[in-house]
């Protein structure tokens, strides 16, 4: 069996320009028993290609086709390749965690096209939440922002399609599609009560990588939109920005940001901290803990800074972010982020199928783990949607408040 490792954190389905999916490396470890011959004629694959760690009782799934075939009434539905995906799929979604899915042939190249090709999307990273398919962030000026969307939506439905038995990945796929087409999305907006109908055209996505501004009193703005392979390179140019504009505090802004690289938000992390400090601890099921430390550039080190999050802050974001509040006691302005802190690899198996699986997951340099938690805010500050209509941003009005004060 081979392995596809992408050193990327966080699912990032700009969903669904799809721009990215995070492996680490990993095992995968199956087991399959020889089927009784009263049961099943031709198996292949009897023997398990790796040592098994558990003992299973296999005789009900056997029990199960035997009747099957037996009994049921349209014979000529089954199809035993279906039979046993369909079988490995079950076994795969009863740990109950959304990021590890089976992909059989057909959807694992899909989803194979989806890393590497560029489709139609909507410009809106998706996650499940509580079971419940969720907006993490609609990307800066894309189809989904247009028409409405906004982080922590609830999707229930893509055009007549249900979401509640969709896997994510699932849903990315439905999602997706030729660009200029409509696809419509039955979302409930976070906070409310009724649901509501929203068409989005999808379109070709373009993702920024960072907006700056000099703001009043020496304080100076970097949004940054995402951390994928150009982040770094955009990032040292907004510094220089920062540098030349005269400004001496910082305001970084990670809102609706839903991660990328794991390697970029070490290196951003390197501006404000010293060499050899943890920015990441990366925990597997062994026991076996990775961490991943500041390269130490220090350029930030002692500037005033303070950090915006919100529930559209995800994956990288959230570490760079729990890394500078637990090595420099930087405060955290806003909503409490997304809490995505897992970390995925796709295994190829055999017959073209392949699974995508989680192996390890992630935690602040102080031990605190992302995921599901997310991270609080030190200063909570909530944006209504008066605010929004009037165009008003209470939470970057705290940070500017809040360097205001230091002297």
């Amino acid at each position: 069996m081979q392995k596809t490792i992408i050193k990327k954190i966080g699912i990032i389905l700009a969903a669904c320009a799809i721009i990215a999916v995070s492996f680490m490396s990993g095992v995968f470890l199956g087991e399959q028993r020889t089927p009784s011959p009263d049961y099943v004629i031709n198996v292949s694959g009897k023997n398990p290609s790796v040592p098994l760690q558990h003992a299973a009782d296999f005789s009900i799934f056997w029990d199960v086709w035997s009747r099957l075939e037996d009994k049921f009434v349209d014979k000529q539905k089954i199809d035993p390749e279906k039979l046993v995906f369909g079988a490995v799929d079950g076994m795969v979604k009863s740990l109950g965690d959304p990021y590890t899915v089976f992909f059989p042939p057909e959807e694992a190249k899909r989803f194979n096209d989806d890393i590497h090709g560029e489709f139609g999307g909507i410009g809106a990273e998706i996650g499940m939440r509580k079971g419940i398919l969720t907006v993490i962030s609609p990307l800066k000026d894309s189809p989904s922002e247009h028409a409405g969307i906004l982080a922590g939506d609830k999707i229930l439905k893509i055009n007549s399609t249900s979401t509640l038995d969709l896997t994510l990945d699932e849903a990315v796929s439905y999602i997706r599609g030729e660009k200029g087409t409509p696809v419509l999305l039955t979302i409930v907006h976070e906070k409310a009560e009724t649901a509501k109908e929203i068409k989005v055209i999808r379109g070709t996505i373009q993702i920024p990588v960072t907006d700056t501004k000099k703001l009043e009193a020496g304080i100076f703005y970097i949004h940054l939109y995402n951390f994928n392979e150009n982040s770094p390179r955009e990032f040292r140019k907004a510094l220089i920005e920062f540098q030349n504009s005269g400004s001496t505090k910082l305001i970084l802004d990670v809102r609706n940001n839903p991660g990328g690289y794991l390697q970029a938000a070490v290196d951003m992390a390197s501006w404000f901290l010293p060499e050899g400090d943890v920015v990441a601890r990366e925990h597997f099921s062994s026991g076996e803990e990775l961490l991943y430390r500041s390269v130490g550039y220090r350029v930030l080190e002692r500037t005033p800074v303070v950090v915006l999050i919100n529930q559209g802050s995800a994956s990288a974001s959230e570490i760079l972010a729990g890394a500078l509040r637990d090595k420099r006691d930087i405060k955290l302005i806003g909503q409490k982020s997304f809490g995505k802190g897992s970390v995925q690899e796709l295994e190829q198996l055999l017959g073209n199928a392949s699974l995508k699986v989680t192996i390890a997951k992630w935690m602040t340099p102080n031990g605190h783990s992302i995921n599901e938690l997310g991270l609080e805010p030190d200063i909570a500050v909530e944006i209504k949607q008066e605010d929004v209509d009037n165009t008003r941003d209470p939470q970057l009005d705290k940070a500017v408040e809040v360097l205001k004060s230091v002297k």
